[in-house]
Order: C-alpha cells, then structure tokens, then sequence
C-alpha cells in the first residue's frame, strides 16, 4: 500500500511523518492526535489571554482548514484505485 504523494506532503508538513509500515489508519490516528494538541494548544493560548476571546473562532478555523486531511476518506490516501479499507 502506497499513499499519495501529496497525503505523505500533507502529513509531513503537520509534523507527522510516515513509516513504511504504516497504515493510512495509524497515521489518521497520528494525525488526530496531533490536531488534539493543537487544539488543546490554541485554548491555553485564549485563556491565557493571547488569544482575545472575539478572535477565537477565527484561529479555530484556520486550524480545520490546517488539518484538511482528516475529513478525507482514508481510501483517499492511498494511490491507485480507491479500497474500502
């Protein structure tokens, strides 16, 4: 099993780099766990008062919009034709 060039891109620029022996399923995980602390990241930051409580939403989103590869099917990961994995 092969993923996309442009998952393996993605994955690593979010700090998540890919094993050979790895499955797409591991690495969603890695991935997940990785936004968890982002988000957990990001509260501390607006508690903190770095973050006014207005402008929140806003870093949220952009947070989503970081972690694209989560709403993806994972069959999507994978090159050649798409599996039910």
């Amino acid at each position: 099993m092969r993923l996309r060039p442009a998952v393996v891109e993605g994955l690593a620029s979010l700090g998540v780099v890919a094993a050979a022996d790895e499955s797409p399923e591991q690495l969603r995980e890695r991935l997940n766990e990785r936004y968890l602390e982002e988000v957990r990241a990001l509260k501390q930051r607006q508690q903190a008062g770095e973050i006014p409580l207005r402008d929140y939403a806003r870093h949220v989103q952009s947070l989503k919009e970081r972690f694209t590869l989560l709403g993806l099917p994972l069959a999507s990961w994978r090159e050649g034709p798409a599996r039910d994995r």
